[in-house]
């Protein structure tokens, strides 16, 4: 009895400290007494929890002016973001927006992200103190290689075209600002990194950053980046505890689940969303399912016959020996083809670590070193994703004017004038 006595009390003393760790690691993280007064679906538990899952689903958002956003906006921003992630749970997504109630559901939500995957590691990833002038990794090969399927939206109401265009003038607008910026933003650090060449203590770097260059500028600045780096110490040091304690946090929240169950043993057996469709909905679905019915029954009568005529026709065309060689080249550039488009859409078994942003470095060696990356290769690798995504936005500006062809002819007497620089 006395060696089950300490089991247990070390497992009661193992959960509080795991939570702690884990509260720690999160921005703003909540007491281990908000943890456990969710479990038990506490009113006072949720406006904590809210604001918590606001900030770790939006961190550009909660580090800006987005943090005097109303609860009830917070609680919207929390549920499309975990709908666009494939939150299973409904009661969630059905409960009040930014009020006392669901604690206990937003814990779950919380448990059921820090399941998912290495959720942890990408939010410090994404707070961490950036001491170098960094470059982001493009991951906009994945993007441009999938085709893209033709626009087609459906609005109750005819939308009008001077508000499309307007529109797009200030997509045009916010575009070129961003580009101006980021070109200024790089002459600036050029110049940073020219007039400060020679001066870094690191002979492979040879200049300093712009956090560097800022510290010496101004010390106050120095004691407020040491500060930053010793919470970020901190935020690490609760994430390596975490993982070593999580079990215990995992088993606890068994006994979450089992106290939600147990409350409400019917939520779970329900499906997670049903869509509301009225009865007029219903009738014009059953009228088209019978037109689609019909449409295929006169396809394949249709279809048959061409086809055998078709397989009469060019049957003795594929026996000579140059249609041998041109089926040959033509399968295998499909099968080529069936590779690179099952490589892009399936998940690699062996996925690949995730990169990290490569520090910017004025160098006139032109070797990059073993992980560094040469300025020319990556405007080469940009320059042809450029392409690819131009290529694509071609395919789908021909696909609108199919579609605006389309739309005109249906209405006799409608003469279509393209705006100016199309």
């Amino acid at each position: 009895m006395g060696r089950r006595g300490r089991r247990v009390e070390g497992a009661a003393r193992a959960l509080p400290e795991a939570i702690a760790a884990l509260s720690r690691s999160l921005p703003a993280g909540p007491s281990p007494e908000i943890f456990r007064r969710a479990k038990f679906d506490r009113p006072e538990a949720a406006p904590a929890l809210w604001q918590l899952l606001f900030r770790v689903l939006s961190p550009l958002a909660a580090n800006n002016a987005s943090t005097d956003l109303a609860p009830e906006a917070q609680a919207r921003v929390v549920k499309s973001a975990l709908v666009s992630q494939g939150y299973p749970r409904s009661a969630l997504l059905q409960s009040p927006e930014g009020g006392s109630q669901g604690s206990r559901e937003l814990l779950l939500a919380l448990s059921w992200l820090l399941a998912r995957g290495p959720w942890l590691e990408q939010l410090l990833a994404q707070t961490r103190v950036q001491l170098g002038d960094e470059l982001p990794q493009c991951e906009c090969d994945i993007l441009a290689s999938r085709e893209i399927p033709a626009p087609h939206v459906q609005t109750e109401r005819p939308v009008d075209l001077r508000l499309v265009e307007w529109l797009m003038g200030k997509l045009r607008f916010r575009w070129r600002c961003l580009m101006s910026s980021q070109q200024e933003q790089c002459t600036l650090l050029s110049k940073i990194h020219l007039y400060t060449s020679g001066c870094h203590s690191q002979q492979r770097l040879g200049h300093l950053s712009v956090a560097e260059t800022e510290m010496l500028r101004d010390p106050e600045n120095g004691q407020q980046l040491l500060q930053a780096l010793e919470s970020e110490n901190i935020r690490l040091e609760a994430a390596l505890e975490w993982r070593r304690c999580e079990l215990v946090f995992w088993q606890w929240m068994d006994t979450v689940l089992d106290a939600c169950s147990l409350e409400s043993p019917a939520v779970t057996s329900q499906p997670t969303v049903l869509p509301m469709i009225s009865e007029h909905g219903l009738r014009e679905l059953a009228l088209v399912k019978q037109e689609l019915q019909a449409l295929q029954e006169e396809l394949q009568e249709v279809a048959e016959p061409r086809r055998a005529a078709w397989e009469a026709q060019v049957g003795g065309i594929g026996q000579r020996p140059e249609w041998s060689t041109i089926r040959k080249t033509l399968q295998e550039a499909v099968e080529r083809e069936l590779v690179a488009l099952q490589g892009s859409w399936e998940p690699s078994s062996n996925p690949a670590p995730p990169q990290r942003p490569h520090r910017l470095v004025r160098s006139k060696d032109k070797s990059p070193g073993p992980q560094g990356l040469q300025a020319a290769k990556v405007i080469r690798t940009l320059s042809a994703q450029e392409a690819s995504l131009k290529s694509v936005l071609h395919q789908l500006q021909s696909q609108c004017q199919r579609e605006l062809a389309r739309l005109a002819g249906a209405l006799p007497g409608l003469i279509w004038i393209m705006a100016p620089g199309h």
